[in-house]
């Protein structure tokens, strides 16, 4: 599996976030001043109800949303304003995305999906294959390299995903209810796995309305309205 070594930094900062969206002609206020600091290897998951702004606070960690109003600083450097493209950069080398729908390209096999980063990144293809492979066979996905979603379990596809989401080896990685679409066993093994990856040192954050995943992690925050309405450090996490 991926190896990185744990520092204690601060590694995201967003500070009196603001993201309002117009609905007709009425403002809603998604995020509503948000304050938070994230410290490189922390595992949190993010829980409220339906509409309470956890899927837009993890677009916008994951530069994939801007704020309306406040900064937001990843590893020290303001990305609040970055142009597109820089955006894109960071993104690709910084994050990985793990969706409750996957997100993969119908039309690629296993391995292709799992390569695609690769190729945005500009890698050349002859080092582009023995990390595929190592990545598919981490996920245990060695036999099913050559089939396409339509041909995998949920399982096997979230796993896809995640070996899709880690083969840039990101620092940060960032989970939408990654079980939504998957029996238990399927979605205990993605939380096994997730969480193999936060030892290892990559930064979790979780999106989830399952209580069970949501205390597994070491902290948890809380969401209502666009606001954090709790920050709290779990004791007990079983990792």
């Amino acid at each position: 599996m991926i190896e990185l070594s744990t520092m204690q930094l601060n590694m995201i900062e967003l500070n009196n976030i603001h993201r309002d969206f117009l609905v007709g002609e009425q403002k809603v206020h998604a995020l509503d001043d948000i304050n938070l600091s994230i410290v490189a290897g922390e595992y949190i998951s993010i829980m409220g109800p339906s509409g309470s702004g956890k899927s837009t606070l993890l677009n916008l960690i994951g530069l994939l949303d801007s704020a309306t109003e406040g900064t937001y600083l990843l590893n020290q450097q303001d990305v609040t304003a970055l142009p597109d493209n820089e955006q894109a950069a960071t993104r690709n080398k910084t994050i990985g995305f793990i969706f409750q729908s996957f997100h993969l390209i119908p039309r690629l096999t296993a391995a292709q999906n799992v390569e695609l980063p690769l190729m945005l990144a500009g890698t050349e293809p002859d080092q582009r294959l023995p990390l595929v492979n190592k990545a598919i066979t981490e996920m245990d996905l060695a036999d099913r390299a050559q089939h396409r979603p339509d041909q995998l379990s949920g399982g096997q596809r979230q796993r896809v995903a995640i070996a899709r989401a880690t083969i840039m080896q990101p620092k940060i990685l960032l989970a939408d209810e990654p079980t939504g679409n998957l029996d238990q066993k399927s979605g205990q093994d993605v939380i096994n796995i997730l969480e193999q990856l936060n030892r290892q040192g990559i930064t979790v954050i979780i999106v989830t309305h399952d209580n069970n995943i949501g205390e597994r992690a070491t902290r948890q925050l809380k969401m209502l309205d666009g606001r954090i309405e709790s920050d709290q450090t779990l004791s007990q996490a079983s990792l």
